[in-house]
């Protein structure tokens, strides 16, 4: 469904709800699938959408409920009865309601908690005890567990029984009696061997776990290396506490890939969507950076005033300053791009080093050479400098390319070492380092070809 699908969706709802169509409208919203539902939901009103969500069957509400945007999701939550909201909680599985109630008033999360189910309570409180952005955080408590002494018709069985209530039946977990991780099942595999055969024979017992405390960043490069739709996670004895899935994945993937953007754009990340955040909230999460990056260029300001008497004779080397250092920065952002990128990735380590060094060292002269044999042209035929003039911003366009790689390149590298993201380095600040180093190279090269 695409977003005009969803308006006209939501202006049927809308109209539904204010001729008081209760019975169509419910049973409309029950046709559709749980992603499609939440966009028409956030395409409403906040009241049409509040007033919507409590026609909804319970299930579906939960399910939907789940899909929504944060700041839904805390109206919603904040505008039911106490016992409304408990039932929602005790609907959404533990991972779920985890997320929701981490960013909520305190009070708000007392309320909620204290009409929620016992068992409720003690998973989601279980999980708020784990640093965040962990896989402790993210897991899900509800998964299937089985051991080693069923038989498949028994573990089939156990499926049947408590598998709705679990966050996937696809895979099911072989625990002992200390609850330690053992060997995995497919349902696939299950179903398929005879009902007396015994879960030890057939379990798969080289499984991929993750602890509680691993990053989550860490966690989606282990589930693409093993390419996985699911992962169990253990505590420091080694006993299984939960899982993650793939669709918390890729909710990951989206997150931290989001959050690279906006520091490599130089803006504070935000976890509301654009349109949801306020311009006063916005302007925090931007000024910082841009009062920053004034300041520091007080530094080229300088590199130009201690040169105005080589400006003062030639005029004329004014002219190439945008472009000297407009080509500095794009040269060092293409390279520490790149290297970000392939370190989150962990396509490289610090082992590598030396080799990307060596490789941007190369691609830096490569660069260099062509862009220098270009505006050495430029400047002959074009716009009609004399041959000092233009050997001079054909060197300097060298030098800057080849250092601009090499600087890009090692401050990815010492920023990954100081235990910082090293997005932060690829722009807006490598270009102000890089537009300073450029300016300082061409005076110097300048001055000393032109004799000043």
């Amino acid at each position: 469904m695409d977003q005009t699908e969803e308006l006209q969706q939501s202006e049927l709802f809308r109209s539904l709800l204010h001729d008081r169509k209760f019975v169509e409208l419910r049973t409309m919203a029950g046709d559709m699938n749980e992603p499609d539902l939440a966009a028409v939901m956030e395409a409403m009103e906040d009241e049409d959408m509040l007033k919507l969500f409590r026609i909804l069957p319970k299930q579906l509400a939960a399910d939907v409920f789940s899909l929504l945007e944060p700041d839904s999701q805390q109206y919603i939550i904040t505008q039911l009865s106490d016992k409304e909201a408990g039932a929602v909680i005790d609907n959404l599985y533990a991972d779920d309601a985890t997320d929701l109630l981490e960013e909520m008033p305190a009070n708000v999360v007392k309320r909620i908690l204290s009409n929620a189910r016992p068992d409720t309570r003690k998973d989601i409180n279980h999980l708020l005890q784990y640093p965040d952005d962990s896989a402790g955080s993210i897991m899900a408590t509800e998964f299937v567990d089985l051991k080693e002494t069923m038989t498949a018709q028994q573990a089939l069985e156990k499926i049947r029984r408590i598998g709705m209530d679990s966050e996937t039946a696809n895979i099911c977990y072989v625990l002992d009696a200390k609850r330690l991780l053992l060997g995995t099942v497919s349902l696939r595999h299950l179903i398929l061997q005879k009902p007396e055969d015994l879960v030890r024979d057939f379990m798969h017992e080289d499984v991929v776990s993750v602890s509680t405390t691993e990053d989550q960043e860490h966690v989606a490069s282990v589930f693409k290396k093993y390419d996985l739709t699911a992962m169990p996670v253990v505590d420091n004895e080694g006993r299984m506490v939960g899982i993650i899935t793939v669709d918390d994945i890729i909710d990951i993937i989206e997150e931290e890939t989001t959050e690279d953007i906006d520091k490599m754009g130089g803006v504070i990340p935000s976890d509301k969507p654009y349109l949801k955040s306020g311009v006063i909230e916005t302007w925090k999460k931007r000024i910082p950076w841009l009062l920053l990056l004034m300041i520091s260029a007080t530094f080229t300001g300088r590199i130009i005033t201690g040169f105005e008497s080589a400006l003062a004779r030639y005029v004329v080397l004014t002219a190439y300053i945008p472009m000297l250092m407009d080509t500095g920065g794009n040269s060092g952002s293409q390279a520490s791009t790149e290297v970000v990128r392939s370190l989150s990735l962990e396509q490289i380590g610090f082992r590598d080093f030396g080799k990307v060094i060596w490789k941007e060292s190369r691609v830096g002269l490569l660069c260099g050479a062509t862009l220098s044999l270009a505006a050495f042209g430029k400047c002959l035929l074009l716009d009609h400098t004399t041959l000092p003039i233009a050997t001079a911003i054909a060197a300097t366009i060298v030098c800057v390319v080849f250092i601009a790689k090499v600087v890009a390149s090692t401050l990815v590298f010492a920023v990954k070492r100081a235990h910082l993201d090293p997005a932060v380095v690829a722009s807006p600040m490598l270009t102000t380092i890089v537009d300073a180093i450029s300016l300082l190279i061409y005076f110097t090269i300048a001055t000393t070809v032109l004799q000043i």
